[in-house]
């Protein structure tokens, strides 16, 4: 079964003004960064740039409709 790593990192000022970045690895291998921000969730696969960003009523939709119930 593969091993997943979360990591982040919190910036020293108000979060309403920087986002928070989370590093996700799988057996040690990075799959990419997630940057969660007031506005948007943003997706950073590994060994790029540029990432895909969500606003969150669309990320609330993607999870109703693709997600599995979590208690």
């Amino acid at each position: 079964m593969a091993q997943h790593e979360v990591k982040f990192t919190v910036p020293e000022r108000p979060l309403g003004k920087a986002d928070v970045e989370f590093a996700i690895t799988r057996d040690g291998e990075s799959l990419g960064r997630l940057k969660v921000s007031n506005g948007t969730i943003v997706w950073v696969p590994k060994n790029k740039i540029y990432g895909y960003k969500l606003g969150w009523v669309k990320f609330d939709e993607l999870m109703q409709n693709n997600g599995t119930s979590e208690r």
